[in-house]
């Protein structure tokens, strides 16, 4: 399947069996967050979060930070769907990727 894609091209994958191994799975979350809708997303939990969740206290007469975790916006399980334009920097990510997922050419 990937001598079908090309960069350039918008590619729409839907995971068909969920990786039991932790790098498939981290790799699958990495190229979700890639998502335009999904990046806007966390870009507005990074803003509350600066402003609000951390908290900050003085230790030593510095300034620290206790920061909250974070947050995942995507899950990978069955069935789930992203669509991403394809550049030369994720090609190889898409290849190591491409047994978990079906892709579709748009």
């Amino acid at each position: 399947m990937s001598d079908l894609i090309a960069t350039g091209q918008t590619v729409t994958f839907t995971i068909s069996q969920t990786p039991k191994r932790d790098a498939p799975r981290k790799t699958l979350q990495r190229l979700m967050r890639l998502q335009p809708e999904v990046r806007g997303g966390l870009k507005k939990l990074q803003e509350r979060r600066r402003r609000h969740d951390n908290h900050t206290y003085i230790r030593a007469g510095k300034a620290w930070t206790s920061r909250v975790k974070a947050t995942r916006l995507t899950t990978v399980a069955e069935g789930e769907s992203f669509t991403l334009t394809l550049t030369p920097q994720i090609l190889p990510d898409v290849r190591s990727i491409e047994r978990y997922v079906d892709m579709k050419a748009n």
